[in-house]
């Protein structure tokens, strides 16, 4: 099975992705396919042996669609800027539309709604009835021409059996345009007939609904904010060093190995390793993380992020779409373009509901022709159902809310995978979470230092550590650096014993490092370290004695520490009524001790990495929806395996390739965030699909007349209206996300 992505233009609501997706699951070898109507983007999963891009394209076109093969290649932040400007600004055809649509309704309802209001007697309805006419079907126009979109797309889509929500708007236009020409001729022959003309409803729904696609358009661009903000992350242009020239050149033209120049308060172009200079970085828009970390020669950065200050020389290590911001661009994106589980209902009704509207519209006209005998009356019921119930806000409910939470997410370093996953991760009943490198630093550190001479216990040992590279001697001479003890000799007569430790002489003394073993076999009384030796190897932390000159000189505890924030992390998800469980191949006394310190409910010691996925299918089977948290190569089968799968990001590409969810911070304090975030952002889409549901249920049956024995009637111009008010109302509801905070 293989999937692409594809561009699809020419659509307007939720009946038009809807339409797209029938059209193309009805191929053989499609698996799945959803379509996004914010973003205009198709996820086709199929079987590439029976079915090519050229199939998809054949149906789409077809069904009255543009389409074309999607690039994932990231905008230049130029680029993207000038298409929100574009789209930022009110057209001038809609100006023009609009001045001449309040002319409009000042001549042909003015003197109505205000008696004696100054009519020039030349268009004045009873003095030249049927100049009054023509003066409105020429100010009627260049609404005709502005909405010229809705006859084309609209008439075209209903020719090819997929009416949408151009077509309502055509076909009500249409028909208040023709009824009145039609009144205008007869006007010669009956002037009564100039009461009967609706101009300004032709007119006015089209500015209306093009007024509420611009707002929509423009609240749109406002929830893909968190996309364009991370593509102004990387500039267009970076400084390379060649032959001590310092060349200004377009950064996707910069390769690998090549070396950049990143000035103070300039930002970081591309991944690569600090070759020259030291400096702090800010990489709050890629992790989250607020505090600036400090960069010198050998450490690593990250495109997009901002050098405050200090100069730095970069080597390129990555490039195009293989740095981490490109990554995160396209998980982002990922996530935006995909549905989540809860808008299939709204997808079902919006797949019926354009052609059910027609029906009702035309039923409810024809019905009120029939009982009151009125054609004027009957156009206007017919036109108003038809404007009225437009299912942009259906369409608009799930997406928006999914795009302004993914892009939340993105700025709080949680990048969500898709729409199915935010959804169920707010479902979430248990935490399973990997040991070492998720809860714990992932490397050892002296915890304890039991003796009556500090520094030279110290000194000595990390002297005599400094020639291994045993990560537990790596322990030592980086606790030795914190604490200030700097190593002067060098030892000799160097005998490493295989399972034992390290004999040495330092500066004329024998020196021995090791565990109790070596210290039996050389006869060395360790009897006065042996209390806190059993406490401390009760918590799983590893020891070393030392001993100089067979006197035994003090005790030494090594143990993978807790993060700094895992204990307040289980307690918040224990406030949520989230279980939480230890997953560990650790031995059982090291992995206990971890959970007792973490509260855990329960913990799974030495547990290999083959089954660590049927754990997670049993813990499935016992409590419900699980999230496995984790940052190894081993743990990818367990992230797989689970309902949701979180890998914390300073972990293996092959984890966060298998996760849901990555939080970039590696702070397991973000899994409660991302539970909390999914949680918000399922019921932002419950509120916004009440509202369009609840709109439609109530304004369809008020358009068709059904309260105008209690004098209550909605005329076509309300009608564009309040479509157009609540597709706006259902995009700003999910911009409120933007407010919320998940921590």
């Amino acid at each position: 099975m293989k999937t692409e992505q594809y561009k699809i233009s020419g659509m307007s609501c939720a009946a038009c992705s809807a339409s797209v997706e029938r059209v193309v699951k009805r191929l053989d070898g499609v698996s799945e396919c959803t379509v996004n109507l914010i973003i205009g983007i198709m996820t086709v999963t199929f079987d590439e042996k029976k079915l090519s891009s050229e199939d998809f394209i054949r149906v789409v076109e077809k069904a009255g669609f543009g389409i074309k093969p999607y690039s994932d290649e990231a905008i230049t932040q130029s680029e993207a800027s000038k298409k929100d400007v574009q789209k930022n600004t009110v057209p001038f055809d809609l100006i023009v539309a609009g001045i001449a649509g309040v002319l409009l309704l000042y001549i042909s309802m003015g003197q109505m709604l205000i008696s004696g209001l100054p009519i020039p007697k030349i268009i004045d309805i009873n003095k030249n009835p049927y100049n009054f006419a023509i003066s409105q079907l020429i100010l009627c126009l260049p609404a005709l021409y502005t909405g010229r979109k809705f006859f084309r797309v609209g008439f075209k889509t209903l020719l090819k059996g997929h009416p949408n929500m151009d077509t309502l708007v055509a076909i009500g236009s249409l028909a208040s345009l023709v009824f009145s020409i039609i009144m205008t001729f007869l006007i010669s022959i009956d002037q009564h007939a100039v009461h009967n003309l609706y101009y300004e409803s032709a007119a006015i729904v089209i500015v209306l609904v093009r007024l509420g696609k611009y707002f929509e358009e423009r609240s749109r661009i406002k929830t893909r904010g968190a996309i364009t903000a991370l593509m102004e992350l990387s500039p267009d242009y970076s400084i390379v060093i060649k032959n001590g020239e310092h060349i200004k050149i377009p950064t996707k033209d910069v390769k690998v190995g090549e070396l950049l120049l990143v000035k103070s308060g300039e930002k970081i172009s591309l991944d690569g390793i600090v070759k020259e200079g030291f400096s702090s970085v800010d990489e709050s828009m890629l992790t989250g993380e607020s505090m600036p970390i400090e960069k010198t020669v050998g450490d690593t950065v990250t495109g997009g992020s901002l050098n405050l200050n200090g100069i730095l020389c970069v080597e390129v290590t990555r490039t195009g779409s293989d740095t981490t911001l490109s990554k995160i661009i396209k998980f982002v994106e990922e996530a935006q373009s995909k549905k989540a589980p809860i808008s299939k209902t709204a997808d079902r009704v919006a797949g019926i509901f354009v052609p059910l509207v027609i029906i009702i519209a035309t039923l409810s006209a024809l019905i009120w022709l029939i009982t009151k005998g009125d054609i004027a009356f009957a156009l206007k019921i017919f036109t108003s159902v038809l404007v009225v119930a437009c299912p942009c806000a259906l369409g608009l409910a799930t997406p928006t809310a999914i795009m302004v939470g993914t892009g939340l997410g993105a700025q709080n370093g949680i990048l969500i995978r898709n729409g199915e996953a935010l959804e169920i991760i707010g479902k979430t009943a248990v935490c399973v979470f990997d040991k070492t490198g998720t809860v714990t630093k992932g490397k050892p550190s002296v915890t304890d230092i039991v003796t009556e001479n500090r520094r030279e216990l110290l000194k000595l040992t990390a002297t005599l550590e400094s020639v291994s590279t045993h990560p537990l001697a790596v322990a030592v001479c980086e606790y030795a650096a914190i604490e200030g003890v700097e190593i002067t000799d060098t030892p000799t007569e160097f005998s490493n014993i295989s399972g034992k430790g390290i004999i040495a002489t330092i500066d004329g003394k024998k020196v021995l490092a090791g565990n109790t073993r070596l210290m039996q076999e050389n006869e060395i009384d360790i009897s006065s370290f042996l209390c806190d030796a059993d406490r401390f190897s009760s918590e799983g932390k590893s020891l070393i004695f030392v001993a100089v000159d067979k006197n035994p000189l003090g005790l030494i505890a090594i143990a993978d520490e807790l993060k700094a924030t895992s204990i307040e992390a289980f307690k918040k998800l224990k406030s949520m009524g989230i279980k939480t469980v230890i997953l560990s191949g650790d031995n059982n006394r090291s992995a206990k001790h971890i959970a007792d310190k973490l509260s855990a409910d329960e913990v799974y010691s030495e547990v290999l990495p083959s089954e660590k996925a049927e754990i997670i299918s049993e813990i499935k089977h016992k409590h419900g929806t699980v999230m496995m948290v984790g940052d190894g190569i081993n743990d990818a089968p367990a992230l797989s395996s689970a309902d949701v799968g979180c890998a914390i990001g300073s972990g293996s590409d092959i984890a966060i390739e298998a996760a849901d969810l990555v939080l970039m911070k590696s702070d397991v304090l973000d899994v409660a965030a991302a539970i909390n975030l999914s949680r918000v952002t399922v019921k932002n889409i419950k509120q916004n699909l009440f509202w369009a549901f609840c709109y439609n249920t109530v304004c369809i049956p008020v358009a068709a007349g059904l309260l105008y024995s209690l004098g209550i009637l909605m005329s076509p111009m309300l009608a564009g209206f309040a479509m157009s008010l609540s597709s706006v109302c259902v995009v700003s509801n999910a911009l409120r996300l933007k407010l919320k905070k998940i921590k």
